[in-house]
Formats: structure tokens, sequence, C-alpha cells
């Protein structure tokens, strides 16, 4: 489903190298869960996102400039053992530079969106901005765009071998790659079912790290998006694994939250 339909390779290698990033308007937005009853919508106000995953070359940037995520050197508290063991050393393999960054924790995602005057987008926002299709803002009711989306989730993992550079045509946002290519980390990644009980009881902690029961969803012919929000719920926060990358979120413009980081 990945493809690069009418972008030049240069172009795509441009983007990947700089990280550039959209502004994602304000807008509203039903996720398959999370709704109180006769709740139809949430309000997701506007922010920046990551055009791309992040690369393996700019997550090497980052680990050149904080050596305490180096392989090798980040605590079992932050992340397990298969961290970056996709990589040769402290570097991406040869040819694999543009490639998505994967086998990082949320600890180190989240690390590395910090030290951009970032974050993690919240499930919210990456699945407000995921069911985009190319053509339509909300895509999430068309039958054959998440066919298409649920035809890569169900094939079969090859790793690395799976994997190319990132870029494609962009979506209705102009954000790629978010179906296709890597699964991502949000910043709530396994508080995604908590419903209206759980938070009146206040036990938002225990489904942050132990998952909860899935109950109250919407648009339950969605399945590509059930199938998000099980994976996700299925994750530790220490996890690395070779299928699973980030992408990070601004509240203001990068170069703005840059400056201020």
């Amino acid at each position: 489903m990945s493809g690069t339909i009418g972008w030049a390779p240069a172009l795509l290698l441009l983007l990947a190298a700089t990280g550039a990033a959209v502004r994602v308007p304000a807008g509203e937005f039903a996720p398959l869960f999370g709704l109180d009853k006769g709740q139809a919508a949430f309000r997701v106000g506007g922010y920046w996102l990551d055009r791309v995953p992040v690369t393996r070359e700019r997550y090497a940037a980052f680990v050149s400039a904080h050596p305490e995520w180096r392989r090798g050197a980040v605590p079992a508290l932050y992340a397990d053992g298969r961290y970056l063991e996709n990589w040769d050393g402290d570097r991406p393999r040869a040819g694999q530079e543009h490639y998505p960054v994967t086998h990082v924790s949320w600890f180190a995602a989240a690390a590395y969106c910090r030290d951009r005057g970032g974050r993690l987008p919240t499930t919210l926002e990456w699945e407000y901005v995921a069911a985009a299709s190319r053509t339509a803002p909300n895509a999430s009711k068309d039958r054959a765009f998440t066919e298409r989306i649920l035809g890569w989730y169900t094939r079969p993992s090859r790793g690395d071998l799976g994997l190319a550079p990132v870029g494609e045509t962009p979506n209705w946002f102009g954000v790629e790659n978010l179906h296709g290519m890597v699964w991502e980390w949000t910043s709530d990644f396994n508080a995604s079912f908590i419903t209206a009980d759980n938070r009146a009881d206040g036990d938002t902690s225990r489904n942050f790290f132990c998952g909860a029961g899935v109950t109250g969803a919407a648009r339950r012919e969605d399945y590509a998006a059930f199938m998000r929000y099980a994976m996700r719920s299925s994750l530790g926060a220490t996890f690395t694994l070779g299928n699973v990358g980030f992408r990070c979120a601004y509240d203001r413009t990068p170069e703005a939250a840059g400056r201020a980081s």
C-alpha cells in the first residue's frame, strides 16, 4: 500500500532528512473507543505532526548527542534487551539510514521528541490523522480504504526486509506512512481502551500499564482501527519491537519548539 507515485526520490530523501512537519488543523473526531454515552465526538486541537516517521539517521543524531541512549547504555528500566538490535553498533546499517527507526521503546521515543521540543502524539491525535485517505479527511467508513489497511496488518512481518525509505503520496493532511510501514508509539498507547467508567473510578494508571477492557467501541465496522487499539494495548513501555516506530507532535511550530527546548 505504501508507494511513491508522483514524488521524486530526491524529494523523499530531503523530507526524511529534514523531518519536515505539517500543520494539522483542529477538528472533531469520533475514535473507536472512549466516547461517553451520547457523545458524538471529541474536539481535537490544532497541532504539528512529523510528516514521516522518525528515521534511523535522525535517531542516530539524537544518540550521538545523548550517549545515554546508545545501544547497550540504556537501563532495562527504560528499554528491553532488543533496543536498537538492528543497528551496527551506534549507527544504522548501511543503506537503511532512511528507514523508520524501530527497536526503540516508548521511553526512548518520548525522550527523542522532548529533545526536539515536542512530544509523542496522543492516540486521539494519531487516529484523527490516520483516518484520512488521500482524498478525504475521514475515510474510516470507506470500505476500500480500510481493506487496504487491513491487507498490510494481516501480512506476515518480514522485519527490515519489509521496510523501505520513508515517503509516499501524502494523505489529506499531508502526512505520510501512517499505514503500510510500521506501527507507531503514542503518548497514551496503553490507555486506549479506557472508558468513561474507568475515568470515573480514577483507575487510569492501572489501565496505562496493564491494559483495559475492550468496551465502549464506536464504528464497529472499522476493524483496522480495532487492530491498532488491540496492538497498542499489548505493549509495555520498555518493549522494543522491529515493527514499531514513532513520530513527534508539536504544540507550536517545530522550529519555535526547538528554540525553546
